[in-house]
C-alpha cells in the first residue's frame, strides 16, 4: 500500500483511489458519514463478496479531510496469527518496536491524542486478537475512529455493527413493468452495466436483454462480487446466455455445504463457475497464482512457468484472467504493474492447487523467486557506480511491495528447517527492515533460523554474516548488549571459517562501545573494521566504518580528526548508497554544531534531511530536524529553534521512539524557559526526566536540564520548581509533548539562558564554548545508529550533497521550503495526486504533507490554505527555487 504515519506521521493516509467507479449505496455512504460524527467503532458485518472492503474505502476516502491524522487502512487477510495482528498495524503507521515493552502498548501510545481514522479489513479469521487491539486503542486514544470489516462481529464496547446489505435489485416482475432506463438505476443492475461496459464497449441495457441482466442480478442475490464476475462474462456471452449458465450452475451446486450460508454458496458458485468457464491454460495459471500476494508479471513468470506454461503464454493468459475480474490489476511499482486476486478467488485457486498436487512445488518456486530478487536487489544496491540513485529508490519501493511475499518465503524456510535459504532472505531483506525501522520480526525469523539443528543447514561464512546482521538489528531496538554479544559471536565465527563480514562486526562492536562511553576502544575497533574492509575490498563498509570512527574521535574531542574521518567516508561513499551519504552529512551536521559553525549545521542537515525524506527514514528525519532545531537554539531564535524541534519531536511520536521524544523535550523545555515560561518549561524538563529513567538512558543534555531548573528556581522558587517538575513526571510523553508543544509567550528575543552545551546567549550572535567542551556526549556528536537501506548516489561522481551545495540555505519559517511548495498547489486546486505527480512524489506523502501544513497554520480546509497563500505571498516567486532544487536532488 504505502509507507505512511499517522498524525504527526509524515505521511497522512494510504487509503487507495477508486480502482473504477463506486456504483451505488449512496444513501449508506450518507448514513455512515452521519454515524461516525459520534460512533468511535464501526464494523461493516456481511458474507464474502458482499463490498465491505470497498465500502469502507469508499467511506474512509469521504473522510479523510476530518482527520488531520489521515485514513489508514491495514489488511489483516493474511495475518498468519493473533499476534501478527498488532504488528500489521504497527507496520502501516510506522510505530517501530520497543526493546522489553509490548508493542500494543507502544502502539496506542504513538496515537495517543491523534485525530485518526482506521480501517482494519478483513478481521473474521483473528476476531479476538482484532477485538483485543481495538478495544486497547478505543480506550488509549480518544481521537481515534475505527471502521472495521468482517464476516463476524468483534463484540467490543461501543462497536456499532453495520449489516452491510446486497445492491438494490429489481423485483421479480419488475422486467414487464419497467423500462430499460428504469431497470438500471437499481444498484445492482447499474453494476452489472457499468462493468459489463468496460469489457465490451457497446454493451448497452435494452428492453431485449433488461429482463435478462435483472434476473442474473437477482440470481447473484446483489452480491457486488459475483455481479462483476459475471459482467465480465460479456465479453463473449450475451446476458441471456449468462443468465441460462448461471441458473444450470447453481442447481449442480445446490446439494453442497448446506450450513454454509446461502450467500456464501452462492459467490462460492459463482467464482467456481466463473473459474470452469477458463481455458485450461487460463485455469492452471490462476490456481498457481494463488502462492502470491500480489506480483509482477516478472514473477509470475517465473513461478508459475513452466512445459505447461511456457513463459512466453504468462502475459496473455494473465490478460485473459484480468479481462474476466478474476485478477485484479494493483498500483504500479517502479514503472511495474502489480497484480492480485481477490481472497475468495485466491482461496478458491489454492485449494485447486492443492487438489492438482502442484502447491509444494509452488511453494518452493516462490521462495526461489523471492530469494532470487531480494539478493539481486542486496548484490546492487550497495556497489559504487551503477545502478543510478533513481533506480535505487525503486529497488526499496519493490522491496516494500513484496514484503507480503517475502513474509511467506521466509516462514517457508522456517516451517522446513532451511537455514541457508532462510538465512540469505533474512540478509538481503535486512536493509530494507534497517531503512522501514520495522525490525522486530527480521530479528525473530533469523533467531529462529540459527537456532536448532535444521534439516538445510548454513554455512558456517553465512551464519556469521547473519549474527552481523542481528547485531545490527539489535541495535535499532536500542539492545546495545545484545548488539554487542551478536556482534562478538559474528566475528569469532567469521575468523573461525575465514567467512563471514568481519568488517560489519568490528563496526558494530565499536557502536556498542561508543554508547558505552568506552570512546579508545570504539575508535580502536573502528579502525580494526576499516582494516577488515579494505581487506574484504568493501568500499561501503568502508565508508560506513569510517563514519562509526569519526563519531568516536568526536567523542574524544577531536573534532578535526573527526571532521576528517567524515570527508574521507562521504569521498568514499559519494558514488555508493546515498543513505549512507545522508549519515555521513548528519554527523557533519553534529560536527558542525560542536564547532558552532551554525551556517555550516543546517546546510548538512538539511542536506540530510533531503535525502532522508525520498525514503521516509522517520527517525533519521527527526534527529536532523532536532539538529536544526539546536542550532537555532543556541542562536537565540527560539522561534525557528520550536517550529523545527515541534516537527522532530511529532515525527518521535509517530514512530513511538521514546529515546527521540525525551531529547526533544529537554530542547523544547530550554525553549520555554527562554521565552519566559518558566513553570511549563520546568514541567517539560521533569517530564523529559522520568522518561529517561524509564528508559534507562543517561540523558546527553545534563547541561541543559540543569540550567532550566536554575532558571525555574531563579523565578519561580525552589518549591514551585518542584512541584511543576513532580506533575511533569506523572504526565504521559503524549501529554508532556502536547504542553511543550502548545502555543505560548511569543518567541520573539530570548530572556538569557545559561545553556552551556549548546551555547545559548541573548542576542543574534551566539557565544560558543571551546569545541572539546560540546564534545562530551557522543551520541550527540555523530551518528549513533547502524547504517541501513537502499540509498545510493548516482554513481556518476557527483556531489554527495542533495540541495544547495555551496550556499547557506535560509531558516525555515512556519512552513519549510516543500510545505510552502505544497501550499502554493493547494491554492492552484490541486488534488493530493496531482500534487504527488508535480512534485515526483507519491500521493501519500503529499498528503502528508498537506496534513504538516493543517497542523502548522491551525487550519481544517483547502480554502484556508489557498487564503493563507494569497495573504502571504507564499505563491510567489519565491517557489520557483524549490523546483530547482527538486532537480538538483533528482540528478
Amino acid at each position: 500500500m504505502s509507507y505512511p504515519a499517522a498524525g504527526g506521521h509524515p505521511e497522512a493516509g494510504n487509503i487507495p483511489a477508486e480502482p473504477n467507479a463506486f456504483i451505488g449505496r449512496e444513501r449508506d455512504l450518507a448514513d455512515l458519514i452521519s454515524m461516525l460524527t459520534h460512533v468511535r467503532m464501526l464494523t461493516l458485518f456481511g458474507p464474502g463478496g458482499i463490498g465491505k472492503t470497498r465500502l469502507a474505502l469508499k467511506l474512509a476516502a469521504e473522510l479523510t479531510p476530518d482527520y488531520p491524522g489521515g485514513a489508514w487502512m491495514v489488511d489483516l487477510a493474511d495475518a498468519d496469527g493473533p499476534d501478527r495482528v498488532v504488528s500489521l498495524v504497527a507496520g502501516v503507521l510506522g510505530v517501530r518496536p520497543e526493546p522489553d515493552r509490548p508493542l500494543g502498548h507502544t502502539l496506542a501510545e504513538a496515537l495517543r491524542g491523534q485525530s485518526l481514522l482506521l480501517v482494519l479489513d478483513t478481521c473474521e479469521h483473528l476476531v479476538q486478537a482484532s477485538a483485543e487491539l481495538v478495544q486497547r486503542l478505543l480506550s488509549s486514544c480518544p481521537g481515534l475512529r475505527i471502521i472495521a470489516t468482517s464476516r463476524e462481529a468483534l463484540r467490543v464496547r461501543g462497536e456499532v455493527i453495520w449489516r452491510v446489505p446486497p445492491l438494490g435489485l429489481p423485483a421479480a416482475d419488475a422486467g414487464t413493468g419497467l423500462s430499460a432506463a428504469a431497470m438500471g438505476e437499481y444498484e445492482a443492475v447499474k453494476l452489472f452495466v457499468t462493468r459489463a461496459t468496460a469489457v465490451r464497449p457497446g454493451f448497452s441495457l435494452y428492453a431485449s436483454n433488461a429482463s435478462a441482466v435483472a434476473e442474473i442480478c437477482r440470481t447473484l442475490d446483489g452480491v457486488p462480487l459475483a455481479i462483476e464476475l459475471a459482467a465480465a462474462r460479456v465479453r463473449t456471452l450475451s446476458a441471456e446466455q449468462i443468465r441460462d449458465r448461471l441458473a444450470s450452475r447453481f442447481e449442480l451446486l445446490a446439494f453442497g455445504d448446506r450450513t454454509a450460508p446461502l450467500r456464501q454458496q452462492t459467490l462460492r458458485a459463482t467464482v467456481e463457475w466463473s473459474v470452469d468457464l477458463l481455458t485450461e491454460g487460463e485455469r492452471k495459471l490462476l490456481s498457481r497464482l494463488s502462492v502470491f500476494h500480489g506480483w509482477s508479471l516478472e514473477m509470475a513468470e517465473q513461478v508459475c512457468a513452466d512445459g505447461q506454461i511456457p513463459a512466453s503464454a504468462v502475459l496473455d493468459l494473465l490478460s485473459a484472467l484480468i479481462d474476466k475480474s478474476l485478477v485484479i490489476v494493483d498500483a504500479e511499482v517502479g514503472g511495474d504493474g502489480r497484480y492480485r486476486l481477490l481472497d475468495t478467488v485466491r482461496e478458491l485457486s489454492a485449494e485447486r492447487a492443492e487438489a492438482d498436487g502442484e502447491l509444494p512445488a509452488l511453494r518452493a518456486a516462490h521462495r526461489d523467486c523471492m530469494l532470487a530478487l531480494a539478493t539481486d536487489i542486496a548484490g546492487r544496491a550497495f556497489l559504487s557506480g551503477e545502478p543510478s540513485w533513481t533506480e535505487r529508490v525503486v529497488m526499496y519501493l519493490r522491496v516494500l511491495a513484496d514484503r507480503a511475499n517475502y513474509e511467506i518465503a521466509i516462514l517457508y524456510c522456517i516451517a522446513r528447517g532451511d537455514a541457508d535459504a532462510g538465512l540469505r532472505l533474512c540478509n538481503a531483506l535486512s536493509s530494507s527492515w534497517l531503512a522501514n525501522g520495522d525490525v522486530a520480526d527480521g530479528a525473530a525469523w533469523i533467531d529462529e533460523l540459527l537456532a536448532g539443528t535444521p534439516v538445510v543447514p548454513a554455512p558456517a561464512g553465512l551464519r556469521a554474516k547473519s549474527l552481523a546482521v542481528r547485531s545490527e538489528l539489535a541495535f535499532e531496538q536500542q539492545d546495545f548488549s545484545g548488539a554487542a554479544r551478536f556482534a562478538a559471536a559474528g566475528l569469532e565465527l567469521s575468523r573461525a571459517s575465514g567467512d563471514g563480514n568481519p568488517a560489519s562486526a568490528l563496526r558494530m562492536q565499536a557502536l556498542t562501545l561508543l554508547m558505552a562511553g568506552q570512546l579508545p576502544e570504539a575508535v580502536a575497533h573502528a579502525d580494526a573494521a576499516l582494516a577488515a574492509a579494505a581487506q574484504m575490498r568493501d568500499p561501503w563498509e568502508e565508508g560506513i566504518a569510517l563514519a562509526a570512527k569519526a563519531a568516536a574521535v568526536a567523542g574524544q574531542g577531536r573534532l578535526d580528526d573527526a571532521q576528517a574521518s567524515y570527508e574521507r567516508a562521504l569521498e568514499v561513499l559519494s558514488g555508493n548508497n546515498r543513505w549512507g551519504v545522508a549519515n555521513v552529512l548528519s554527523g557533519l551536521g553534529q560536527l558542525a554544531r560542536a564547532r558552532g559553525d551554525a551556517a555550516g549545521a543546517v546546510r548538512y542537515f538539511s542536506d540530510a534531511l533531503a535525502i532522508y525524506r525520498q525514503i521516509d527514514a522517520r527517525p533519521e528525519m527527526a534527529r536532523c530536524l532536532g539538529g536544526i532545531g539546536l542550532v537555532a537554539l543556541s542562536a537565540a531564535d527560539l522561534g525557528t529553534a520550536r517550529i523545527s524541534l515541534s516537527e522532530s519531536l511529532q515525527l518521535n511520536l509517530a514512530t513511538g521512539q521514546r529515546l527521540g521524544i525525551a531529547r526533544a523535550l529537554v530542547a523544547l523545555a530550554v525553549v520555554a524557559i527562554g521565552v519566559g515560561d518558566h513553570e511549563r518549561g520546568v514541567q517539560v524538563a521533569g517530564a523529559a526526566q522520568a522518561l529517561f529513567e524509564t528508559i534507562g538512558v543517561q540523558p546527553s543534555s545534563v547541561s541543559r536540564l540543569r540550567s532550566v531548573l536554575d532558571q525555574g528556581r531563579k523565578h519561580l522558587g525552589q518549591a514551585a520548581v518542584d512541584g511543576a517538575a513532580e506533575r511533569g513526571r506523572a504526565m504521559s510523553p503524549r501529554q508532556a509533548a502536547v504542553l511543550a508543544m502548545a502555543p505560548g509567550p511569543a518567541a520573539g528575543p530570548a530572556s538569557p539562558v545559561s545553556e552551556p552545551s549548546a551555547g545559548v546567549r541573548a542576542g543574534s550572535r551566539p557565544l560558543y564554548p571551546p569545541p572539546a567542551s560540546r564534545a562530551t556526549s557522543a551520541s550527540e556528536v555523530g551518528p549513533a545508529g547502524p547504517t541501513r537501506l537502499v540509498e545510493a548516489g548516482n554513481g556518476k561522481g557527483q556531489p554527495a550533497v542533495a540541495a544547495g551545495d555551496g550556499q547557506e540555505p535560509a531558516w525555515p519559517g512556519p512552513l519549510t521550503d516543500r510545505e510552502r511548495e505544497v501550499a502554493s498547489l493547494i491554492a492552484q486546486g490541486l488534488s493530493n495526486r496531482a500534487i504527488g505527480h508535480q512534485l515526483f512524489i507519491t500521493q501519500a506523502t503529499a498528503a502528508r504533507h498537506v496534513a504538516n501544513i493543517f497542523a502548522k497554520l491551525g487550519f481544517k480546509t483547502r480554502a484556508q490554505v489557498t487564503a493563507w497563500v494569497i495573504r502571504s505571498g507564499a505563491g510567489g516567486s519565491d517557489l520557483a527555487s524549490p523546483q530547482a532544487r527538486r532537480l538538483n536532488l533528482m540528478q
